[in-house]
């Protein structure tokens, strides 16, 4: 069965983030602290983690002093990439974790994310259970025989990299160039050394730790890689990667300083385990370019669609493995792949591997790969409204005759093309994406949507 959204007070899809100082203050790290140590309860271990964000260090000393007071010991894995915590939580008997993180968001701004023992992010009933507890106000805070101790340590960073490297062939990297823009987040101690230890020679640009983000911002975007893309081109690499700012995602540029769209990235990733692995399934959100399902089918692998988000795709592929079937890979268009043989979360220096692992070995540069594609076209829009409910009533009536998957919104299938209609779960507006292998399908599907919501939009 697949998973549904429910609605929640705080924490959206990744966890909860607020500006510093206003909504994300140390008084409401230990309010979330202490909610999470009394639903645990006394004795267990937790590990946390943070990225670079100036924030970090107090956020984190409010989280420490929530879960102690409430029995629980904690680990603190210092700054570390959030897949890295994830990784220490599910492999080294933790009960939990807590990131200190507000990922790609600009550098005012810091969250939190709650990690469950199997090291996925906490789903929707345990964080409503979260929830209650914070809007009780009223923690079961440990005697004081009884409170929790601290301890750290410190070659959490290389126990995640040994991980990864593990997974790949020893020196598989030789004799390729790459270049590595960690956006000075938390990336920046993991990344370089993975690709390194591949036998890969790593150039790198905003690798130092820094919460002022002075190279770029958070959000990997292509005006924000424009130095990544620069010295690719100028060192000959193989491709360029860079990191959001908790590293769970990865965004590449090809030979050329190309920005690489998610959606091809996914695809060619899931491409080299395919390969590998032919009959087996990809899990990924409605939201998710056909690209994927196409390339996968050319090694007779089938696709799956959860709802947006990645905890979504996580749990549905914990589903299906648990009942026999053979998941190979799961992730979203926006460079967040996850690896079941490694974790069940997203993972940005895997993701790093995995591109090195495909283009290794490969006579032709990455951007001719990428032109062998199938070549969809994708149209995104948005608009404002306070009827999305109401929009996706109409969009059921007047497709009718079609199929439909309504888990997320609405996603219609209309000859060659298909539309996702999706209000947004933080904003008044509308999502509408129509794709297609025929570009003017997808636009005359896309004008049709826009003109049928027209009524409904404020």
């Amino acid at each position: 069965m697949a998973l549904e959204k429910r609605e929640k007070k705080y924490f959206g899809t990744n966890g909860v983030r607020g500006v510093t100082g206003v909504d994300m203050t140390p008084v409401f790290a230990l309010k979330v602290a202490e909610a999470f140590g009394t639903m645990l309860g006394e004795g267990k271990k937790i590990g946390i983690g943070r990225d670079t964000r100036t924030s970090g260090p107090a956020l984190a000393s409010a989280v420490r002093a929530g879960l102690m007071a409430c029995g629980c010991s904690v680990v603190d894995f210092d700054i570390i990439p959030t897949p890295g915590l994830q990784y220490l939580v599910l492999h080294h008997d933790l009960d939990g974790g807590v990131m200190i993180t507000a990922s790609h968001n600009p550098p005012e701004y810091n969250g939190i994310k709650i990690i469950e023992a199997d090291g996925t992010e906490m789903g929707d009933e345990r964080t409503l259970q979260l929830e209650e507890l914070m809007i009780q106000n009223t923690p079961a805070v440990s005697q004081w025989n009884r409170v929790g101790g601290s301890t750290e340590e410190p070659q959490a960073r290389k126990l995640y990299v040994d991980a990864i490297v593990a997974q790949f062939p020893k020196d598989c990297g030789k004799g390729v160039t790459v270049v590595v823009d960690p956006g000075n987040g938390p990336a920046a101690a993991t990344t370089p050394e993975i690709l390194r230890r591949l036998g890969c020679c790593v150039h790198t640009i905003n690798a130092e730790f820094n919460g002022l983000f002075p190279g770029r911002l958070p959000e990997p975007s292509p005006e924000g890689l424009a130095n990544l893309s620069a010295m690719v081109r100028a060192t000959g690499a193989a491709f360029g990667v860079a990191h959001d700012g908790d590293a769970d995602r990865a965004i590449f540029v090809d030979e050329n300083g190309t920005f690489m769209d998610g959606n091809i990235t996914f695809a060619l990733l899931a491409s080299y385990f395919c390969e590998k692995n032919p009959g087996s399934v990809i899990v990924t959100p409605v939201s998710t370019s056909g690209i994927v399902e196409a390339v996968g089918a050319a090694y007779n692998c089938t696709t799956t669609y959860t709802v947006v988000g990645s905890i979504y795709v996580a749990r549905t592929m914990r589903e299906m493995i648990a009942r026999g079937e053979k998941v190979i890979i799961g992730g979203e268009g926006n460079g967040g792949i996850i690896y079941p043989k490694h974790q069940f979360c997203r993972d940005g220096g895997m993701s790093a591997a995995t591109m090195l692992g495909f283009v290794a070995g490969k006579t032709r540069p990455l951007s001719k790969l990428i032109e062998e594609l199938p070549a969809f076209t994708m149209y995104q829009e948005k608009r404002k409204t306070t009827q999305a409910k109401e929009i996706v009533a109409h969009m059921r009536t007047c497709f009718a005759d079609c199929p439909i998957d309504d888990r997320d919104g609405i996603r219609i299938i209309k000859g060659g093309a298909w539309a996702l209609i999706r209000p947004s779960g933080t904003e008044p507006l509308v999502r509408v994406f129509t794709e297609s292998l025929d570009p003017a399908e997808a636009k005359c599907l896309l004008d049709h949507i826009l003109t049928e919501i027209k009524p409904y939009l404020a």
